[in-house]
């Protein structure tokens, strides 16, 4: 899976887990395909500081996914149901 994708699908999850600066970071460099320079110039901070956030960024969510394995089943229950009514219903309460 693409890493980009990835890192969205557990912001998906775990977002609401990391700060408000860290969100605001992740989704100008994830969804509003800012470049590290760009958002070093909304902060007014260094290329460097983003960078080392958005590591931090993925690492944390990473961890979260490592401990509460939320992706891995919605992805084991998706190979499992195979009818997608019962499916969508089934990731529409999780």
């Amino acid at each position: 899976m693409d890493k980009t994708v990835y890192y969205c699908t557990l912001y998906d999850y775990y977002g609401g887990l990391l700060t408000d600066n860290q969100r605001e970071i992740f989704e100008d460099y994830y969804f509003e395909n800012l470049t590290m320079q760009e958002i070093a110039d909304n902060n007014e901070v260094s290329k460097n500081a983003i960078h080392k956030t958005i590591i931090t960024i993925t690492k944390k969510l990473e961890t979260y996914e490592e401990i509460l394995k939320y992706d891995a089943k919605v992805n084991k229950i998706k190979e499992v149901i195979k009818d997608k009514k019962i499916l969508e219903e089934v990731l529409e309460i999780l």
